[in-house]
């Protein structure tokens, strides 16, 4: 069976789509109830922001409303 560091060298060889999808694919197949590690950087800022929301410093937006935003600025016209 091929070892962690053979698979990632065979992977660095692909084409940048490919290792985009590579990532997405490998992403997808972890459990949802094993997720990611985060550092505790990223436990802080997302503690940061959380507060900021809960105190109404900043204003949350509807998932909709950034979602067509962005596909509006992309130029993606009915994704789904």
């Amino acid at each position: 069976m091929p070892n962690y560091a053979s698979v990632l060298s065979a992977a660095s060889q692909l084409p940048v789509g490919d290792r985009l999808r590579l990532i997405d694919d490998l992403a997808s197949s972890v459990p949802d109830d094993q997720p990611p590690q985060l550092s505790d950087a990223w436990l802080s800022e997302i503690d940061r922001r959380s507060g900021e929301i809960d105190s109404g410093a900043v204003a949350a937006e509807d998932w909709e409303d950034i979602r067509a935003r962005l596909f509006t600025k992309h130029g993606v016209d009915g994704a789904n």
